[in-house]
């Protein structure tokens, strides 16, 4: 593995690979012993992680994770205001200069579709491995790979599961790449549910047509009880306003009111099932079921540090 630009390209036997790592990762982190063992993975590795737009999670769970496995980091946030890039320089020019200080990996969050990939192939030239946190409206691969990691230990497994993925899902570049990954299992289906204005892009669901997945897009035919009853997964999210033009405050007053949990529809949930959300959260789901077993999402943000992890030690153990 040299880069993580995209999800498509992990296969079920990776993605089992990198789970069983995982597990590992989490068991040493019961012991104190276990924990030092950890730190002396990579102590001659280095890690920059490099965020043109706004992150919490994403950035923290990278910076914990590298320091975790010993090595040294460096970060720098909101670049698209306080870089070079706010004088014009290009990702190229920027990815020449970073990877000739020397790092192992670089952690890339950018607001261009496309600037991941454009950064791995810069980088292939001096050696660095690129991670996309993000690109625009494109993909966020690391988030579906914890995202997936969650319905693997929350459930037991994620073949046969049914995942009803809600809310904006036009903007939600987590989603996306969950779909993508989730295509590669079996007997999974997918089912959507947003406002007509929100709807997943349409390469999505031309990927899911080719690999023969069953999902609905339930936007106009289908209530949100009905569906909710039927799942095992449901991975909502926020309304990306900073993503819409014109229009945008109003769409997001309507999402608030159509396009919420809260104690009523988890009363809708089975039992077992889990409720997702890759925040952060804004008004689409209450805080009043944070309590409730079934709902995941902060153990889902816990486990992103562990998978990270991980993911770091695949791309550094040959560097």
């Amino acid at each position: 593995m040299r880069h993580v630009v995209y999800s498509q390209p992990f296969t079920v036997g990776a993605l089992t690979s990198l789970f069983q790592n995982t597990d590992w990762i989490r068991q040493q982190f019961r012991d104190p012993e276990g924990k030092k063992r950890l730190r002396n993975l990579f102590p001659d590795k280095n890690m920059i992680l490099l965020f043109y737009e706004p992150s919490t999670r994403t950035r923290i769970s990278f910076q914990m994770a590298g320091i975790h496995l010993g090595m040294s980091t460096y970060a720098t946030e909101n670049a698209k205001e306080f870089s070079s890039a706010i004088k014009g320089e290009t990702i190229e020019d920027t990815m020449h200069v970073v990877c000739g200080y020397e790092p192992s990996v670089v952690v890339l969050r950018h607001y261009q579709e496309g600037a991941a990939e454009r950064a791995a192939k810069i980088a292939e030239q001096y050696n660095v491995s690129i991670v996309n946190a993000g690109d625009g409206g494109g993909q966020h691969p690391t988030q579906a790979l914890l995202d997936v990691y969650t319905i693997h230990t929350e459930l037991g497994g994620v073949n046969g599961k049914i995942v009803l993925m809600g809310g904006d899902l036009k903007n939600g570049r987590t989603a996306r790449s969950l779909a993508y990954l989730l295509s590669k299992f079996e007997r999974v289906k997918i089912r959507f549910f947003s406002p007509p204005e929100l709807t997943m892009k349409d390469d999505i669901l031309e990927h899911l047509d080719e690999h023969g997945v069953d999902y609905s897009d339930s936007t106009n035919h289908r209530g949100l009880p009905d569906l909710l009853q039927e799942a095992d997964v449901v991975y909502w999210t926020r309304f990306q306003k900073e993503r819409e033009g014109n229009g945008a405050d109003e769409l997001a007053r309507q999402f608030a009111e159509k396009y919420s949990i809260g104690r009523e529809e988890l009363g809708f949930m089975k039992e077992k099932s889990i409720l997702m959300h890759p925040l952060p959260r804004v008004k689409e789901i209450s805080p009043e079921i944070d309590e409730d077993p079934r709902s995941a999402y902060f153990r889902q943000a816990h486990y992103g540090m562990h998978v990270r992890m991980a993911l770091l030690q695949e791309l550094c153990k040959d560097k």
